[in-house]
């Protein structure tokens, strides 16, 4: 690898690190959004940003357990989150869910 190709990764990653950064600050910013909204319309939820944030971890031989994870993705304990922003799914938005998981 060249310093010029160097140079450009490290350059992609702190975009692409910045860009991780924003997405944390907008779902921070909209905790009325619940995860099975997301999920309903995106097919990904924070819960799954934790996942891959775990899973990116692991690849980069620096483990991360769950709620670690789930820490930094929701800003505070999820417990905390949970507590505070967390409304019971309508029926409506389950059998959505239910639908798209057959998908």
């Amino acid at each position: 690898m060249t310093e010029a190709s160097d140079s450009a990764g490290d350059t992609a990653a702190k975009i692409e690190a910045a860009v991780f950064r924003r997405l944390l600050e907008h779902l921070d910013s909209r905790k009325d959004v619940q995860n099975i909204e997301l999920m309903n319309l995106a097919g990904f939820c924070r819960n799954c940003l934790s996942k891959w944030y775990m899973a990116a971890a692991e690849s980069e031989g620096q483990p991360v357990d769950y709620d670690a994870a789930r820490e930094r993705v929701y800003g505070m304990p999820y417990a905390e989150w949970k507590a505070k922003y967390q409304t019971e799914a309508t029926a409506e938005q389950k059998a959505a869910f239910k639908a798209s998981d057959k998908k």
